[in-house]
């Protein structure tokens, strides 16, 4: 008979991954209680979740969705779940490894909206930033073309004979 414990977490470890289309497998061993800690805070924060169980449940709770990640599930690992901005939370994880001289978290695969990927992908999406930087500078680079298009629209007028005209 399985253990009741490991049961729970299962059961706990379905739940977390239910609608999630992308988290992330990362190696965690080396890292402080107060770090681990830190970082739960700093995924958190980011809108995303830190589960730390057995490699064996991880696959297991995985391998319900389609999932196989048996490769990656060697030695200490975690899933950290990224519901609203995966560049966000993967800056995070990368900005918490560069923060100490062991690199940990390290990284050990991904998913991303529902696509496998290996640590390269994840590293290249670290370094885009987060969700709302990248929104902030698609709403710059719009508006800096819209200004641009009323200059030339307002050129326009004048060069017809409407500048006295109210637009």
């Amino acid at each position: 008979m399985a253990n009741e414990k490991n049961m729970q977490t299962l059961g706990s470890l379905r739940e977390s991954l239910t609608g999630v289309e992308t988290f992330y497998v990362v190696d965690y061993q080396g890292l402080t209680a107060g770090q681990l800690t830190k970082l739960r805070q700093d995924i958190r924060t980011k809108g995303g979740q830190l589960i730390v169980a057995k490699n064996t449940l991880i696959n297991l709770a995985l391998q319900d969705g389609g999932r196989d990640f048996a490769d990656a599930l060697q030695g200490p690992s975690a899933l950290v779940l990224a519901q609203d901005d995966p560049a966000g939370i993967a800056k995070t994880l990368s900005d918490a490894a560069k923060g100490n001289d062991r690199g940990i978290p390290a990284m050990k695969g991904g998913f991303v909206e529902g696509q496998r990927v290996d640590v390269r992908v994840i590293e290249r999406l670290a370094n885009l930033g987060s969700k709302q930087s990248l929104q902030g500078e698609f709403v710059g680079v719009l508006s800096a073309h819209l200004s641009n298009f009323v200059g030339i629209l307002e050129a326009y007028r004048e060069k017809l004979g409407g500048a006295t005209e109210a637009a």
